[in-house]
């Protein structure tokens, strides 16, 4: 018995290496095939978006250049489409690098607001920014999302509250409240519209960045209202859980 009983154990062990075995060749090729997909990604977005991003600066640049050299006034608008697309390009290379390493990433965060707030008002939208609250450092992926949700935030204000810079009086203000638990992210826009629908409405049907949103909020647990307003205008208010760093 004791001999039986000592083989049982043997064959029980053995049992279990090959288990831990399989599962840990099956996470390695898991992990492979991910890794396989990402670069696959990297260089479908290299060869699509690189050279269009390329050609958008050099135009840019160019016309730029021109305006100059001619003693004219160089447009607002065409100075925010030339550092849009030195911007572009930058976050392109910085996904890229992102794809093509084994860790997830990111170089955009809050840090950056002033700029991309600096950005919108060249392009001739009015935007105002108001922090309640400690401010602190962020988990990476709470930093992130909170920078993407304005950042898509404030695309939609131009898109769709009315023509930024044509004098229509479009504005938008960006909120981020603190506390010890949470982050809360808010754009809001007066959305006097464009003429041709009613102030805060939009197209038919959710956007793209505003399943992102959902996605990056959803990702983190938190909370997104996105609609329009009674008085007029659009709100997207993201409630993001944060969390200490492990």
């Amino acid at each position: 018995m004791a001999v039986t009983f000592g083989m049982w154990q043997l064959h029980l062990r053995e049992v279990e290496q090959r288990a831990e075995e399989a599962e840990r060749t099956k996470d390695e090729a898991a992990r492979r095939r991910a890794v396989e997909e990402r670069l696959r990604i990297a260089r479908e977005l290299h060869d699509s978006l690189t050279h269009s991003i390329s050609v958008i600066q050099v135009q840019a640049g160019v016309a730029v250049h021109l305006a100059r050299k001619r003693g004219e006034e160089v447009p607002p608008a065409l100075l925010a489409i030339q550092e849009a697309g030195a911007d572009a390009s930058r976050e392109l290379r910085a996904t890229l690098q992102v794809l093509r390493s084994a860790e997830d990433g990111d170089s955009s965060g809050l840090c950056q607001l002033d700029s991309l707030v600096a950005r919108a008002r060249t392009a001739g939208l009015p935007v105002t920014v108001t922090v309640t609250g400690a401010e602190r450092p962020l988990p990476p992926d709470v930093d992130q999302a909170a920078y993407r949700i304005v950042q898509e935030a404030l695309t939609n204000v131009s898109r769709h509250a009315g023509s930024a810079g044509a004098g229509d009086g479009v504005s938008a203000s960006v909120r981020l409240w603190y506390t010890p638990d949470t982050l809360t992210v808010q754009v809001d826009d007066d959305g006097k519209g464009d003429g041709a629908r009613p102030a805060g409405a939009r197209p038919a049907g959710p956007g793209l960045g505003l399943i992102g949103m959902r996605e990056r909020v959803s990702a983190l647990g938190g909370r997104l209202h996105a609609g329009p307003q009674d008085g007029g205008g659009f709100q997207v208010r993201a409630e993001l859980p944060v969390r200490a760093p492990s």
